[in-house]
């Protein structure tokens, strides 16, 4: 066997696939931290939100250069130094002793060190992988597998802290995205191949016409929304539940459902974005969560409404990912499909930044997180709004002929 042959669109998608679950997986566990470290290192709620929010800006703003660097020089290289970075920015996570170790490391080190491991990194590759016609259900499966991170990742990650506390817990965890490192191997690409089929643009070109698209702006003003709302909820819903007089277990099941049913929700968006309008299903999801979270916040929090919630919420939670990517790639095309996204997650990870440090400071502020909840109603139907009048027509290409 070649050293290329197998490196099939299915192994591509599986590899790909499992370095999404490891690396959301673990991102998804810091909210089960949340209450542990501001005990034991005496600092409150907005300052560790403030790290994690800082960790989501720097996720998104690395994301278009590092998609851009994958796009031009290969996606592994990228993987590699991000797994590397990300496992070392946990270890000094677990050694922090103040807000300011805090930030230096759980908010630039492995904010940074995710912009290499994220979707628009491994969605580039594996759109560039399938075909048209099979592209959105293959990026809501690779969604999906993200999911399954935070579904299994979670249990795991409480498991740990119970068994030998969050310090080794965390340092734990850092040996595990060390094994994003041999999965990369999987999605190294034939650039020479690629070259004589894809059409030619520079870059620059390339964000140039995004920009000059209003289309791509709306989706990137809407994915703000979809990031404040998210990680409002993996940040704060296990602090939240404390406060209502619920068990920290009973977070870690909510979170859990969420990404179980959010493996479900993505490959379900995911494969009817290949069968229907993309930012018409776009707006219903949107409006759809503001419904669920209005519905939630109405009833008394007992653990039937919060699993009902999680269950309904993570059938939504990260729909937004392959319609968003597919909508991309079908109005610009794949060459750099790793950059466009890297860049509409950049305005997705503004919203996470904001999320998760306003939702810490209205809790300082007032003990509630009331005005959280009835912000994310709002921003969800405004987001609903702005899908709507996206022009979703394809730019028409002139394609290399084959030699």
């Amino acid at each position: 066997m070649s050293k290329s042959t197998w490196r099939t669109p299915a192994v591509v998608l599986f590899c790909g696939g499992m370095v999404l679950t490891i690396a959301l997986g673990v991102r998804h566990n810091f909210g089960l931290y949340l209450q542990p470290m501001t005990a034991d290192l005496g600092i409150g709620r907005e300052t560790f939100a403030f790290a994690i929010a800082i960790q989501n800006l720097l996720y998104g703003i690395s994301q278009p250069i590092t998609g851009l660097i994958a796009d031009k020089f290969g996606t592994a290289r990228v993987l590699t130094g991000g797994a590397l970075f990300y496992a070392l920015g946990l270890y000094l996570m677990s050694m922090s002793s103040n807000g300011m170790d805090l930030t230096l490391s759980a908010g630039v080190l492995i904010g940074a060190s995710l912009g290499c491991s994220g979707f628009s990194i491994v969605f580039g590759v594996i759109g560039r992988a399938f075909p048209p016609e099979k592209r959105s259900v293959a990026l809501g499966i690779a969604g999906a597998a993200g999911s399954f991170g935070q579904f299994a990742m979670l249990p795991y990650g409480q498991w740990l802290i119970n068994q030998v506390g969050w310090m080794q817990a965390l340092v734990i965890l850092g040996i595990t995205v060390l094994v994003i490192i041999p999965l990369s191997s999987a999605l190294v690409e034939d650039k020479s191949a690629q070259a004589a089929t894809l059409f030619k643009q520079s870059a620059t070109e390339a964000l140039r016409e995004a920009f000059a698209h209003r289309g791509f702006l709306l989706l990137c003003l809407a994915y703000t929304v979809c990031g404040f709302q998210l990680l409002f909820i993996a940040v704060h819903f296990p602090a939240y539940l404390v406060d209502q007089r619920m068990t920290p277990e009973t977070g870690m099941a909510g979170l859990a459902l969420i990404g179980f049913f959010n493996m479900i929700g993505s490959y379900a968006w995911g494969w009817l974005g290949g069968r229907h309008t993309k930012k018409y299903l776009l707006s219903l999801l949107y409006l759809t969560r503001s419904v669920a979270i209005a519905i939630f916040i109405a009833l008394p929090v007992t653990p039937l409404t919060v699993y009902l919630f999680s269950a309904t919420i993570g059938f939504l939670w990260l729909g937004t990912v392959p319609l968003t990517g597919g909508l991309i790639a079908h109005v610009f095309g794949v060459k750099y499909l790793s950059t466009l996204t890297g860049i509409a997650f950049l305005f997705h990870q503004i919203g996470s930044f904001a999320g998760v440090w306003i939702g810490g400071y209205v809790f300082d502020a007032t003990g509630s997180y009331l005005v959280m909840w009835l912000l994310t109603i709002g921003m969800g139907v405004v987001a609903a709004l702005l899908n709507l009048p996206i022009d979703d027509r394809q730019i028409d290409r002139a394609v290399p002929k084959p030699a």
